[in-house]
């Protein structure tokens, strides 16, 4: 090979790899949400402003490098979600977040494993996520089925609601749900007389509710979120339930969705959630931020998109990089502090550890304004809110 072939070669794999280090200068993020579906409300647009808030907030830099935030909608489908991880990751974006449904985190999760990408769930809940589908680069953010349960569940035991019928949705998240309702229900002196699974964007739901209403339970779980809990609650108030003794519980429920219920329907309704837009001064603050912008108060995955992007950036910044395996390092090692938790971590499963709070929806003459919608009934702490890492069956536990 002659020298003038030998030297462009050389300058050609160096053009490559000066590009190729030039377009690592960015750390991009994508917030992968239901923009125009069922969980637009719970996550969404609002969902992006919010990654961008957290953005601005740390200062538009992590470790020397710009910041991007990009968003695309997953149409509420694995495969169209997976498919858009794959481009995005191969496109250079370094995490991915949101993600409304338990089936989409899965599959997504499985192509951040396969591209050794971060992923970071703030929205889906299933247990199952830090559970035996667990990954070295998954984080789950915000709550899940089991912290839910164990607040949302427990406050409604104490309160004497002993027998429990649980309406859930048929794909991971009610099984799971279901799952782990009925491990506290049991644990706390209860019991589970029956459940039933419908499809999901469910509009009728008579007959399950005729099948809870029959089966002397005293709570009815409904284990649905979205539009499939705003019509479930509805129906039910229609059934007369609530005012014939038989209460509900709403496993998996968001501030959202009771604002879309309305008060008259939701008062009485007990949830549990890992922050309150009300709760203090530092939520009070960055819900009013965050409604100047959206036009509503925060649900708890557009609040946890927030943190989960501020500790991401805080990541990267001690790492000096945006390599995977040094920021999810990072991550593990640095406290999480936002405006809804003070002194979280995160565990090698992936679960961040913080307390959860049962709420009980106010009635109508409780409530001083639009968003003043829960009367905070209990705090289950992190070590009891966040199942136990031994009975989880994370792999990267043993």
């Amino acid at each position: 090979m002659n020298k003038t072939i030998t030297s462009a070669i050389a300058i050609l794999v160096a053009g490559f790899a000066t590009s190729a280090f030039a377009q690592d200068q960015t750390v991009k993020i994508g917030v992968l949400a239901d923009i125009s579906g069922a969980y637009a409300n719970l996550g969404g647009m609002g969902s992006v402003e919010s990654a961008r808030m957290a953005v601005e907030d740390f200062g538009g830099t992590a470790a020397g490098m710009p910041v991007e935030v990009i968003f695309a909608d997953g149409q509420n489908k694995p495969d169209v979600a997976a498919g858009i991880a794959r481009q995005w990751y191969d496109d250079g974006v370094d995490m991915i977040a949101e993600l409304p449904l338990s089936s989409i985190a899965l599959a997504v999760m499985e192509v951040a494993k396969e591209r050794e990408k971060v992923v970071m769930v703030t929205s889906a809940i299933s247990s199952q996520i830090t559970g035996e589908s667990c990954t070295p680069y998954s984080v789950h953010w915000t709550s899940d089925t089991y912290a839910m349960a164990a607040a949302g569940a427990k406050a409604a035991v104490d309160r004497g609601a002993k027998k429990w019928f649980f309406i859930a949705p048929d794909y991971s998240l009610g099984t799971a749900a279901i799952a782990d309702a009925t491990t506290i229900v049991e644990a706390n002196g209860g019991s589970v007389v029956g459940s039933v699974k419908h499809p999901f964007n469910n509009m009728d739901f008579s007959s399950y509710l005729l099948q809870a209403q029959s089966s002397g339970a005293d709570v009815i779980g409904i284990a649905s979120g979205g539009n499939d809990l705003v019509n479930a609650i509805k129906q039910a108030r229609e059934f007369g339930i609530g005012s014939d003794g038989m209460a509900i519980a709403a496993l998996v429920a968001s501030i959202t969705d009771v604002h879309a219920i309305g008060i008259q329907d939701a008062a009485g309704m007990t949830l549990a959630e890992p922050v309150y837009w009300d709760q203090n001064d530092e939520t009070r603050e960055f819900a009013a931020r965050f409604e100047e912008k959206v036009g509503s108060k925060p649900s708890q995955s557009q609040a946890g998109i927030y943190g989960a992007v501020l500790h991401y950036l805080k990541a990267v910044d001690a790492a000096g990089t945006d390599d995977a395996d040094a920021v999810m390092e990072k991550m593990r090692e640095i406290p999480i502090n936002d405006f809804m938790t003070n002194g979280g971590s995160l565990r090698i499963d992936g679960r961040v550890m913080r307390p959860m709070y049962a709420f009980e929806v106010k009635s109508a003459d409780q409530s001083g304004s639009e968003w003043d919608l829960y009367n905070e009934i209990g705090t289950i702490p992190a070590d009891q809110a966040v199942r136990p890492l031994s009975e989880g069956g994370c792999p990267l536990a043993n």
